[in-house]
């Protein structure tokens, strides 16, 4: 554990790195039509600067949980930073003309796997610095201002593209990971390694080569059909693999992904909310950015004010989350989070059809508020349902589940609305995009409602104290 005095500095810095990764997969998008025209992109070349990251950090964030126990934690997030913001520098640094796309889109990958790296491990690292009755609270810090940065992403992706040029959102990424090294270099956060750790490279490969093949197969099924022969043979390709990948690792005595895990009922209740919530939360920051801007004709900075009352719900919901889980575990506020973001995304896609941003607000309000109650204790408990030794191998499979889910959320809710909207006239009607997205919308609803059920029946309804942490680590280890 941290030393007491510096565990607050230890909160920050992962807080600030966590949030610049939740930013780069939503400040792009209002980017994107002058990223466009600049370099220029065409526009699969778009739909890929937005998708190669964050597939990238879903295929690779088990391998960073993994290196987390093999080098350390703070180690490996080190080099993630590095890495992360090198990357960021050459996406700024894009070149116009035809080698713009490529260098874009590579940039973004290697910006994917420098998150991987970070992510798992800063999860373990704030954990490890608190004490079991803080931890709530901090993980409400560290999850809950993270989501506003995903929310906040457009509007600050609008503000830098109009006043100064799209290379700043990448840029920025600079000053933020280097403040981030400073303050654990200052911090001296615990970077204990796990002794004996393998890491065999024919599960990274299959892992990468399953998750890549099965989500480049739903990507592109909007553009390929979902019966077309190109179609059918990459899902089926993607999904054997990663079923040969799963078979090694339940056989392997040193795992990549430790997919025993997913046995503890208390854990994988944990893991399947913060997936299905994920897989409806990116499509929909993603679609109400379009919407605001392409159908209510906003400008970049007024659609990115326009998700504020999202924004500002879910940062006030977030720290009532997290002193509510201390006190009463992680089913009352995850299943109140839950059911008052149903009704608000609900309310929110019967309001789209109407072309009014004022009839959205109160949707928008009850869905960022639910969101809040919800991020944080799930977060909190999945990972203190594992042992210590186990927590960044728990932490990469939580964020693995997590990118994954709101990776195949776009894919998915995207080719749905994509489909909607082309069934008709070439070019759709403002109405026809209307309800395009609001069918995408009630898509997410139902995944919420969806999260809602799964949570009733498999989140713990025992609190995790001191107590409960001491015999999950001895019946973990006993059963190992």
């Amino acid at each position: 554990m941290a030393p007491a005095r510096n565990r607050w500095l230890v909160l920050v810095a992962m807080t600030g790195s966590l949030s610049m990764i939740m930013l780069d997969q939503t400040v792009v998008t209002v980017a994107l039509p002058s990223m466009g025209r600049d370099l220029p992109l065409s526009p699969t070349g778009q739909q890929w600067v937005v998708n190669a990251y964050v597939l990238a950090m879903a295929a690779l964030v088990a391998l960073g949980g993994k290196l987390g126990d093999k080098l350390g934690g703070v180690r490996t997030f080190r080099i993630g930073v590095a890495v992360f913001f090198l990357a960021s520098m050459l996406c700024g640094l894009a070149p116009h003309g035809s080698l713009g796309e490529p260098w874009i889109i590579s940039a973004r990958v290697l910006q994917g796997a420098g998150a991987a790296l970070m992510v798992p491990v800063s999860a373990a690292i704030v954990i490890g610095a608190f004490d079991v009755r803080e931890r709530g609270r901090a993980m409400a810090v560290y999850t809950g201002i993270s989501q506003v940065f995903l929310a906040v992403g457009p509007l600050l992706g609008g503000v830098l593209t109009e006043s100064i040029s799209w290379r700043t959102v990448f840029w920025l990424n600079v000053p933020v990971g280097i403040a981030a090294l400073v303050m654990v270099h200052i911090a001296r956060p615990d970077d204990s390694r796990q002794p004996g750790v393998r890491i065999a490279a024919r599960s990274v490969v299959l892992l990468v080569g399953g998750i890549g093949t099965t989500v480049l197969a739903i990507q592109q099924a909007s553009v390929w059909s979902w019966g077309s022969p190109a179609t059918l043979l990459t899902l089926t390709a993607g999904l054997a693999l990663t079923a040969w990948f799963v078979v090694g690792q339940l056989r392997a005595t040193s795992p990549l992904v430790d997919v025993r895990l997913f046995a503890r009922r208390a854990f994988l209740g944990n893991l399947v909310v913060l997936g299905l919530i994920q897989f409806a939360l990116l499509a929909v920051i993603l679609y109400s950015s379009i919407y605001l801007q392409e159908l209510l004709h906003l400008s970049p900075i007024s659609a990115g004010l326009g998700v504020l009352p999202l924004i500002v719900a879910i940062a006030a919901a977030a720290q009532l989350g997290g002193r509510w889980y201390d006190r009463g575990g992680v089913r009352p506020p995850a299943l109140t989070g839950l059911a008052v973001a149903t009704a608000g995304l609900a309310a929110w896609a019967a309001s789209l059809p109407q072309l009014e941003y004022a009839l959205q607000v109160p949707g928008m309000v009850l869905t960022g508020f639910g969101l809040g109650l919800i991020m944080s204790p799930t977060n909190t408990d999945a990972l203190g349902r594992v042992t210590t030794a186990e927590r960044s191998q728990a932490s990469g499979l939580v964020q693995t589940v997590r990118q994954l889910g709101g990776t195949l959320g776009v894919a998915i809710i995207g080719t749905v609305v994509l489909g909607l909207e082309h069934r008709g006239a070439q070019v759709p009607t403002p109405h026809e995009s209307a309800d395009a997205i609001t069918v995408g919308f009630a898509c997410a609803a139902a995944t919420f409602a969806l999260a809602l059920v799964a949570g009733w029946f498999l989140l713990s309804r025992e609190r995790l104290d001191t107590g409960a942490q001491e015999r999950s680590e001895t019946l973990a280890a006993a059963a190992g």
